[in-house]
């Protein structure tokens, strides 16, 4: 596990933790597993993002994991233990199968299709980057907040309140992401998803410029619950495709292909 993994810390209780077909709220969102608590935020401790894919060409932030993702993470990363697997196969395991699961998945798949992405990685779609074996280990996925928030309970937006306008989270997010991305060997293609995570991007840009590689400003966030998605991709389509073809020049393994 990585230095910066809460594992260790963590482990006794997510060892205790019943094994069920599905967990509900009162399973995880409970005291042992609780990081941080502050006015009605309150983060919790997952064990799927403590694994960076260090080879990756593509690396997707998104703001936080969600219910929905935590517990389904959770569910294979137990099963991969009752399994006998080693906890850094769990956690790469449970990574694989909740990140961004749900119908985010299907929207965030059709618009990297849109922008011709596999083909600069030499793949013949897009979602080959989610699945295992080689073409998944091109693929880093991470949160601006690396362990589910919660606000009032609710799974946190980014806006009530504003992360960078809350000190705790606002620290977190520029520590986490640095961290992480100081730890990929290649220069990959950043994936933003959502102007939240794209402001703290940009604000690490300001005090790390070397640690922020080519980026597609202005992908919006995948969720259905993000109305103005389809607009806000088509404004930022037409750079986004040339940041893509900038990319590929310099830095995509398809250019290194024969």
């Amino acid at each position: 596990m990585h230095k910066w993994s809460l594992f260790e810390q963590f482990e006794s209780a997510v060892r205790a933790l019943p094994d069920k077909e599905r967990y509900d709220r009162a399973d995880l969102l409970v005291e042992p597993l609780l990081i941080h608590r502050e006015g009605s935020l309150e983060m919790y401790y997952a064990p799927y993002n403590d694994c960076v894919q260090t080879g990756a060409s593509v690396c997707i932030i998104g703001l936080t994991p969600g219910w929905a993702q935590m517990e389904l993470g959770y569910r294979v990363f137990k099963q991969a233990l009752r399994e006998g697997r080693p906890v850094p196969e769990a956690c790469m395991r449970a990574k694989t199968a909740a990140r961004f699961a749900g119908p985010m998945r299907t929207n965030l798949l059709r618009m990297l299709q849109e922008l011709e992405l596999h083909q600069a990685l030499g793949l013949p779609d897009c979602e080959s980057l989610f699945e295992g074996g080689a073409t998944g280990k091109l693929l880093h996925t991470t949160s601006a907040l690396r362990y589910p928030v919660f606000a009032g309970g609710r799974n946190y937006s980014g806006s009530s309140p504003a992360l960078l306008k809350t000190p705790c989270l606002c620290r977190f997010a520029e520590e986490s992401v640095k961290a992480e991305l100081l730890e990929l060997e290649r220069r990959p293609l950043i994936v933003p998803l959502g102007r939240t995570v794209e402001a703290v991007l940009r604000r690490l840009l300001q005090s790390d410029a070397a640690a922020v590689g080519p980026c597609l400003w202005g992908f919006p966030h995948p969720s259905g619950a993000n109305g103005h998605r389809h607009r806000q991709f088509e404004q930022a389509k037409e750079e986004m495709m040339r940041t893509i073809r900038i990319w590929r020049q310099k830095y995509s393994p398809a250019k290194e292909k024969p």
